[in-house]
């Protein structure tokens, strides 16, 4: 795995300077700093121009108040934060997450890595990300509803379909983006359909939209697998999460002849070697909202292991879908030393440096976060388009356009790792090929 090029080490550490406290900000911006040293000792000019402290300080960063009140009546109150971090390709574009963890330092990691992965789509959008610690578990319907409709009169103002465009993240699904929309709608008096993304089918909303994050980290595992002669059907696949990545992660792995048999929830992870029932795990997670033990329950052959951790699950494919940091060196160990051939990260940074490092170090195949999963933003993107012309399409045609899209973002980082000298490397090829268009952008905009 790199190191952090002496060139780039002092502006490193002005962004530790300048954000105290913000740890995942920190990692996220070390890891695209490690991949840049071969980019900044050919062109010199990134760094003479200032485009390292222009791409790691925000264009701009919002932090408000959400009061709001329960069914008991009484008022509660949380913030909330909008980090519209570049729009040098396009308005900004990012989900809001709703969790109790969600502080300015995960808000601003996440923005970070959105500015990258949205480059990588080759759609014109720019990068930003928002959210709440509000935590919607356990809320009535009418509870989520006052919330959005109280976040979105502050946020409104922020946002527009050439400006910023949010979506869906953690917490934050068809339910929240209705309130949202609906909100949006009334205080601005007019149907901008393309000002959010996620947005339901019958009013405005793109097929494969739900699906789009979970069967591009498919998508883009099959293409690493075919680059090195091997392929995913008939691999024995895990997943963690089982929430909408990891579902349609699962769900498509298993339509091209994986052999998917296991995923997780914060509280321990089943294990259906016949193979899991996606239909079932559908029921079980989106429709009752109950834990994943109650999978286990409804299958006599599945096994549910409570705390346990479902990277000690012997396979050929891992695709990490829950949250960041959730797979550390110990999980990547346990993998390597299972036969695990490739992992896509279905999540953002849910892998730690030194889990990723293991992966490198034992030649496992590795696809960082803002390259595999950047299949749900590129279709947040359709559905702009869709938006914009007044059209709708089917769910195979948009599902061709998110393989194609797929496709070229592998296309993209394996061909920046191959000219940087780190062959396979798609860390580095995806940090490279994304950088490389976002600073061109903005020195062609001059200093604004």
């Amino acid at each position: 795995m790199e190191t952090l090029d002496p060139i780039l080490q002092p502006h490193f550490e002005t962004v530790l300077a300048r954000n105290p406290g913000e740890g995942e900000f920190h990692q996220a911006v070390l890891e695209v700093l490690e991949s840049l040293g071969p980019v900044v000792r050919k062109h010199q000019h990134y760094v003479d121009e200032a485009v390292i402290e222009r791409l790691c300080e925000p264009e701009r960063q919002l932090i408000f108040r959400v009061p709001w009140t329960d069914d008991q009546g009484r008022v509660q109150i949380n913030r909330a934060f909008r980090v519209e971090f570049n729009s040098a390709l396009g308005p900004y574009k990012g989900g809001l997450r709703f969790h109790p963890s969600v502080y300015l330092g995960i808000v601003k990691f996440l923005g970070f890595e959105q500015i990258f992965k949205n480059a990588l789509t080759g759609m014109p959008i720019g990068g930003g990300k928002g959210g709440s610690d509000f935590d919607p578990k356990g809320r009535s319907d009418a509870e989520v509803m006052r919330f959005c409709q109280s976040l979105m009169t502050e946020l409104y103002r922020h946002l527009g379909e050439y400006t910023d465009v949010p979506a869906g993240d953690i917490g934050v699904g068809g339910r929240e983006i209705g309130y949202l929309f609906g909100q949006y709608k009334r205080i601005t008096n007019r149907y901008e359909s393309g000002v959010l993304t996620g947005k339901g089918l019958s009013y405005g909303g793109s097929q494969v939209r739900t699906e789009a994050t979970g069967y591009g980290t498919v998508f883009f595992t099959e293409e690493m697998l075919r680059l090195s002669n091997r392929s995913l059907s008939g691999r024995r696949v895990i997943v963690s999460g089982s929430g909408n990545v990891a579902i349609y992660a699962a769900q498509k792995a298993a339509e091209l002849g994986a052999h998917v048999v296991a995923c997780s929830d914060s509280s321990g992870y089943v294990v259906d070697e016949a193979g899991l029932d996606i239909a079932l795990l559908k029921q079980v997670k989106e429709v009752d909202r109950a834990r994943l033990s109650a999978y286990a329950d409804q299958r006599p052959d599945a096994s549910y292991v409570a705390g346990g951790r479902v990277w000690d699950v012997p396979c050929e494919v891992a695709l990490p879908c829950a949250t960041q940091n959730e797979l550390d060196a110990a999980a990547a160990q346990a993998l390597v030393t299972n036969g695990v051939l490739a992992v896509a990260e279905g999540a953002n940074m849910p892998c730690t440096p030194d889990a990723t490092r293991v992966f490198q170090e034992k030649g496992v195949l590795f696809a960082p976060g803002k390259a595999a999963n950047a299949g749900g933003v590129a279709t947040s993107a359709l559905e702009m388009q869709q938006n914009a012309s007044r059209d709708s399409w089917s769910f195979a045609h948009t599902e061709e356009r998110l393989r194609d899209i797929m496709v070229g973002v592998h296309e993209r980082c394996a061909s920046a790792a191959d000219e940087y000298g780190t062959p396979g490397n798609y860390v580095a090829g995806a940090n490279i090929s994304s950088f490389l268009q976002v600073a061109d952008a903005m020195l062609s905009l001059g200093v604004v």
